[in-house]
């Protein structure tokens, strides 16, 4: 199936030089002279090499065709997380690094979308955004303004993100799986 490149996100799977890639990370380039591109972080699905590509952000990639399962997030134990077929209850276990950094973000009970090629799981696809609390957010500097400035925080999951100065311990936020950046107040 062709897709613009710059739609792949963590956990799609890449046809690539007759390779199967899993993409790990993304980041769209804008350098100040020529067009903008598509840096691609991927993983060999079998040898599990990494590649950095390039694509220009219009440029079409094969994107595999893969069996998607949606599965439930139950428990990890050390760097293996457990995973429920929703259907037929079946239980299987994924690595860390199949997962990626998304992996973070994963919440007992959470659905997924599991992307398996020939039996052998390639990736977990999570939801777009995850709500969380946080439990630690640096004071408001006075004189600070809300339009340009950002203050560290940390997440009930122990991750660190970037919110306005408005946003204090104990808020509920919305925070973007793939790039784990703060998108919004959660509305309660």
């Amino acid at each position: 199936m062709k897709v613009n490149a710059n739609q792949m996100r963590p956990g799609h799977v890449l046809e690539h030089n007759g390779k199967l890639w899993v993409i790990t990370k993304t980041q769209i380039v804008q350098p100040g002279k020529g067009g903008a591109f598509i840096q691609l972080e991927m993983k060999d699905a079998r040898t599990g090499n990494k590649n950095i590509e390039r694509f220009r952000t219009q440029e079409t990639v094969e994107r595999a065709r893969l069996d998607e399962h949606e599965m439930q997030f139950l428990f990890s134990e050390g760097d293996n997380f457990t995973f429920m077929d929703n259907e037929s209850f079946e239980q299987i276990v994924i690595p860390r690094d199949v997962i990626g950094d998304p992996a973070v973000f994963l919440q007992e009970g959470m659905k997924v979308t599991v992307q398996s090629h020939e039996g052998s799981p390639l990736g977990v696809e999570l939801p777009q955004t995850v709500t969380l609390q946080i439990v630690e957010a640096d004071p408001v500097v006075k004189g600070q303004t809300a339009s340009s400035s950002y203050k560290p925080a940390k997440l009930e999951n122990g991750e660190r993100v970037m919110v306005p100065p408005h946003i204090e311990s104990g808020t509920r936020i919305v925070v973007d799986t793939s790039t784990g950046e703060y998108l919004e107040r959660a509305k309660d």
